[in-house]
C-alpha cells in the first residue's frame, strides 16, 4: 500500500509530496521539527512534543501553521492512513515560501507544513537493545541554539555518518572541557556505581529530549535516583551502565564508547528496566 504525505494541507501520495523550490526551510534551514514514536497504535508524549514545538516556534518567531488541535488530527490521521502501528511520525513546520532573501518574508506569509509516517520493526529494536549499540565522540561543533529544535542538522549528519563508518550507531557531541553534551540524535545517560542515572542538564547546550523527560518519569516510577550534572567521557566508559534515549529509539543501552566496553559490554539491567516500563508509564494518544 502506497505511503501518504500530508503537505500543506493535502494528503497526497508520499512518492508525489513536495514542497517549492523556495520553501525557506530548503533554501536556509528555516524551520523546526519533531519526531513522535509511535507504538501499538499510540503516539507516544504528543503533549510534550507539540509543547516543544511552541517552544521552537516562538523561539524563531514563526506562527502555526493550523491550530494545535488540527495538527493533532493532522498526525492520528497520517499514521491511521499509513497503517503505523509502530514506527514514528515526523513533522516539519518552516517559515513558508517567499523569494529568496535573508530577511523574513512579508508579513501574512503562511508557514509551511509537512507530516509524514512511517513504520518500524519491534523486533528488530528489541534485537538491538538486547545486544546494545556502540558510540563513538566528537568534538562540538554545532551552534549554540541547539536547545531549538531547528532542521538545520548538518553537523549531526556528518556525526552520524562518521559513527556509521566506525561501526557505531550514534555519535556523542564533546564539550571543549571534556564532557559529553549529546548525541547526534540522542540525549546521553550514564548509571553510576550506585545505581544513579545521570544526564547532563537541559537548561542550555542541549535539546530537552521528550523521552529524556518521560525517563525520568519512568525513573520516579521505580524507585531510581535521577541526577542532572556534566560527566566526562572517562565517567561514561567507567560507569556501570550507559544508554541513550529519543523517540526513535525510546531507551537503548550502550555498551562501547571509542571501542571501550562499557562494564562488561552486554546491556544493564537498569536500562532494560527503564525501557521496558516506557510503554506503561508514557503518554498515549491512540491514532
Amino acid at each position: 500500500m502506497p505511503r501518504i504525505a500530508y503537505v500543506n494541507g493535502r494528503y497526497t501520495p508520499h512518492a508525489d509530496a513536495s514542497v517549492h523550490v523556495e520553501d525557506r526551510g530548503y533554501q536556509f534551514a528555516d524551520g523546526v521539527y519533531e519526531v513522535c514514536e509511535v507504538a501499538r497504535g499510540n503516539i507516544m508524549d504528543m503533549t510534550r512534543h507539540l509543547d516543544r514545538l511552541d517552544r521552537s516556534l516562538r523561539e524563531l518567531r514563526i506562527e502555526w501553521p493550523i491550530a494545535r488541535r488540527a495538527l493533532e488530527f493532522v498526525m492520528r490521521e497520517v499514521v491511521r492512513r499509513n497503517h503505523v502501528e509502530n514506527g514514528l511520525v515526523y513533522l516539519q513546520v518552516t517559515r513558508g515560501v517567499a523569494p529568496r532573501d535573508h530577511y523574513f518574508p512579508a508579513a501574512g506569509t503562511q508557514p509551511a507544513l509537512v507530516v509524514t509516517a512511517k513504520r518500524s520493526s519491534p523486533a528488530v529494536a528489541a534485537r538491538r537493545a538486547a545486544e546494545g549499540v556502540k558510540v563513538i565522540t566528537v568534538p562540538e561543533n554545532r551552534w549554540e541554539r541547539v536547545d531549538i529544535k531547528t532542521v538545520g542538522l548538518l553537523p549531526n549528519v556528518l556525526a552520524r555518518q562518521k559513527a556509521r563508518e566506525a561501526g557505531a550507531v550514534e555519535a556523542w557531541f564533546i564539550d571543549t572541557d571534556g564532557t559529553v553534551k549529546e548525541g547526534a540524535s540522542t540525549n546521553a545517560w550514564i548509571v553510576t556505581a550506585d545505581g544513579t542515572l545521570v544526564t547532563r542538564p537541559a537548561e542550555f547546550g542541549i535539546l530537552r529530549g521528550i523521552t529524556r523527560a518521560t525517563v525520568m518519569d519512568v525513573a520516579k516510577k521505580l524507585g531510581l535516583k535521577v541526577e542532572e550534572r556534566s560527566f566526562s567521557v572517562d565517567e561514561a566508559k567507567g560507569a556501570k551502565e550507559a544508554f541513550i534515549t529519543a523517540a526513535t529509539t525510546v531507551v537503548m543501552p550502550v555498551v562501547d564508547i571509542d571501542g571501550a566496553s562499557v562494564a562488561n559490554g552486554h546491556p544493564g539491567s537498569v536500562t532494560l528496566s527503564l525501557r521496558e516500563a516506557f510503554f506503561d508509564i508514557a503518554e498515549k494518544t491512540p491514532a
